[in-house]
């Protein structure tokens, strides 16, 4: 009997043995499960008082323990299951698939947080801590080559950093691999602050980048690459420098003969920003009369912050299959708390993107209309300023409400600038000027004129050429005259106003020009 009992214990033992080795891998993996978990608590008393971890996040971490055990037990089933396939059979299995790439790693973290302090002689040293970042270092607009050894680029820039820090530029270019200069060679960014202390929460910039020698111009390509640093501007313990990729040139794209051959257009209109609820009329005006007067060697770049509505794309399409208009979309800049829609920004970007495709570049605005006399062309007028690089424009100031007792009863029929015929004479010290340049020869530009050419400016262009400017006319969606007079002379609200009908007289003219280029199809255009 004895002898028979210990053979069962002797077998008892046998079978907890076989099958504690049947189930090694599981212990074992259960053993170095349970160890991790007593390392983590351990570990975690050391960890500082910001980093926190609950208990039930300790119990949902043991809780899923036996389900990992559960999914690799099944992985070691289908493993041994996959190992009794035949040779035949493991070959006719599909390779297996590559790895994903590893996660992104996580951001750094936070910088310490500063407490006040208690310092010897009871002074008391407090603690400031910065979160967050008020106004973005450079916003890029755009970047266009100058010639062979220069750029600009355009963008937007915190403008308490312009008035109040030194921020500086350095432009640095980068040859593509194959380029006979290999090395990247770098110098000063010259900024231009263009909008005369009008910017709001950004201001703009253009920088001019010349390198002492031309830079691909063997047409290999290459990066210009504009560093941007703040010089502690904003926080003084640190000069935060932030690269912008401003201008990516593909090999084989650079046409260094664009840089001096004859402008493809005598005048070009860089337009500023549209937005607003526009009369569709007012614009079909505007273009037909402008196309008439700058004739067929003519564009016109119209810039879209919002104003650009279907209607009044209607009236742009005919144009622009004919190829005078250009639009571009530009109500992505509203984001940025610039002056008026960021138009500084944006007549630079004009200058610099068709610097080298115009002989003249104008620019007005679309409730203003350049005149010259009928004895003139506007080619006799520019030639005679040719000596000049940049010349400004006299306003004539037209009322957007008055006209006149005979088109009674036809005022609906009549065009804006054939109806409203009585011009503000009051005598101010100065009115508000437009201006043309010869776009080579200027470096950056502004909205009434630019302080930034190569050559010389005139003013005395009277008599010469003017423009006539119908203020507020192009935002009503409604018929503008809003008193009819029948006198040659009129005083309203203090000021007095005379009969003028300049451009009443080549109404006709322009009408019958639409009609030669573009057909009826606008006929039927609303206010």
């Amino acid at each position: 009997m004895a002898k028979e009992k210990e053979r069962e214990t002797e077998k008892e033992k046998k079978m907890f043995i076989g099958v504690a080795w049947n189930c090694a891998a599981e212990l074992k993996f259960l053993i170095t499960a349970l160890l991790f978990v007593c390392s983590l608590v351990t570990v975690l008393q050391f960890l500082p008082s910001r980093f926190s971890l609950s208990a039930s996040d300790l119990r949902d971490c043991v809780s899923n323990v036996p389900t990992a055990i559960a999914a690799i037990t099944n992985s070691t089933a289908a493993i041994a299951a996959i190992s009794n396939f035949t040779t035949a059979q493991a070959h006719a299995l599909p390779p297996p698939l590559s790895l994903s790439p590893p996660p992104t790693p996580s951001p750094p973290p936070p910088p310490s947080h500063q407490r006040d302090l208690v310092l010897d002689g009871g002074i008391i040293k407090r603690a400031f801590n910065p979160y967050g970042t008020a106004a973005y270092n450079f916003i890029l607009m755009s970047a266009y080559r100058g010639g062979l050894n220069t750029f600009a680029v355009m963008g937007l820039a915190s403008k308490p950093l312009h008035v109040f820090g030194n921020p500086s530029y350095q432009c640095q270019w980068i040859p593509h691999q194959g380029a006979a200069q290999q090395r990247p060679i770098t110098t000063t960014g010259y900024k231009i602050l263009t909008d005369w202390g009008y910017g709001h929460v950004y201001t703009v910039v253009v920088v001019n980048c010349t390198f002492p020698f031309p830079v691909g111009h063997d047409s290999s390509g290459g990066k210009l690459v504009l560093h941007a640093s703040t010089n502690g501007g904003g926080d003084r313990d640190l000069n935060v420098t932030d690269s912008v990729e401003a201008l990516n040139e593909a090999p084989g794209s650079l046409n260094p003969s664009h840089y001096t051959s004859p402008p493809k257009y005598d005048y070009l209109y860089c337009g500023s920003c549209l937005y607003g609820n526009l009369s569709p009329q007012r614009i079909r005006e505007w273009l037909a009369y402008h196309v008439k007067l700058f004739g067929r060697r003519s564009h016109f770049v119209i810039h879209d912050a919002g104003g650009v509505h279907p209607e009044v794309m209607e009236v742009l399409k005919p144009w622009m299959e004919r190829g005078y208009v250009t639009v571009h979309d530009i109500r992505e800049q509203e984001r940025f708390d610039g002056y008026y829609h960021n138009q500084f920004l944006i007549v630079n970007d004009c200058l610099h993107r068709y610097r080298f495709d115009a002989k003249w570049m104008f620019f007005f605005d679309v409730d203003e209309y350049i005149f010259v006399p009928p004895k003139s062309t506007i080619k006799s007028v520019t030639d005679s300023l040719l000596d000049y690089t940049q010349f400004t424009i006299e306003q004539m100031t037209m009322s957007g409400k008055l006209c006149l007792s005979d088109d009674l009863g036809r005022t609906f029929r009549k065009w804006g600038f054939e109806k409203l015929v009585y011009r503000d004479v009051q005598k101010v010290m100065r009115r508000d000027r437009k201006y043309a340049v010869q776009p080579r020869s200027v470096f950056a530009t502004g909205v009434h004129m630019s302080q930034n050419t190569e050559g010389n400016t005139t003013h005395n262009t009277e008599g010469r050429i003017m423009y006539f400017h119908y203020h507020g006319t192009i935002a009503q969606r409604r018929e503008p005259c809003r008193q009819l007079v029948n006198a040659p002379t009129i005083t309203v609200d203090g000021n007095p106003y005379v009969l003028d009908t300049t451009l009443r007289d080549v109404a006709g003219t322009v009408k019958r020009f639409e009609l030669k280029m573009i057909g009826p199809t606008l006929q039927r255009t609303r206010q």
